[in-house]
């Protein structure tokens, strides 16, 4: 019987002062929950209902409430520590971990993620043990374990999260071989630059109110 694929989308509690204080101290902290909440639930319309994986969406921080899921999608806690903490515990065998199968695991605030980008990853982890989708910031906006024949090692060791070299510290803990080709590259909306560019891509303004919690609304 083929391994069940699991796609994990990070997301944060919709929460004046919490998450994207980078966009929010340059747009506002209003303007940045409005992102969260459309970008979030546009990825999940996308992507929550493809039958080719199982799709989790894990929120922080734990006792963050989320709302209105597409049906099949499952919600899960990220858990405590700091960035690679938390994407490798979903990668590491139950009961920390997720039950056995690839996992691929997405920010909520690429709005450029398509399908075809998450079965790419897939098919990638058939032949490697890792898969990367490199971000124009030198981050990424995609990394995926294969998981098999064992648990993956601790590949984000030392990584310097939010800098320009978070991808070459995250390969620099890989042997030669164990990641695939590259994903195409994505820009994340973290700054007024892309925020601006993200905006110019809706049909009109701003369609929700801000809550407490994390609803998809409708684009």
């Amino acid at each position: 019987m083929a391994l069940r694929r699991h796609l994990v989308i990070f997301a944060r509690e919709l929460r004046l002062g919490r998450g994207k204080r980078r966009l929010a101290s340059r747009i506002g902290a209003v303007a940045a929950i409005h992102f969260q909440r459309v970008a979030l639930g546009a990825l999940l319309r996308r992507l929550g209902r493809d039958q080719r994986w199982t799709t989790w969406v894990t929120v922080t921080p734990d006792r963050g409430r989320l709302t209105a899921l597409p049906t099949g999608v499952m919600a899960r806690a990220q858990g405590g520590g700091d960035l690679g903490e938390r994407m490798r515990r979903p990668m590491r065998r139950p009961p920390a971990g997720l039950p056995p199968g690839p996992v691929v695991v997405i920010g909520s605030d690429i709005p450029d993620i398509r399908g075809h980008h998450i079965a790419e990853a897939f098919r990638v982890l058939g032949r490697h043990a890792f898969v990367f989708g490199p971000a124009l910031d030198g981050g990424y906006w995609l990394v995926g374990a294969r998981r098999r024949p064992a648990e993956p090692f601790d590949i984000f060791q030392g990584v310097r999260w939010s800098t320009e070299h978070a991808l070459a510290d995250t390969l620099a803990n890989l042997r030669p071989g164990e990641a695939g080709p590259h994903l195409p590259v994505l820009e994340d909306v973290d700054d007024a630059h892309s925020w601006r560019k993200w905006r110019r891509t809706l049909s009109h303004g701003f369609p929700c109110t801000v809550s407490r919690r994390i609803d998809c609304c409708r684009l």
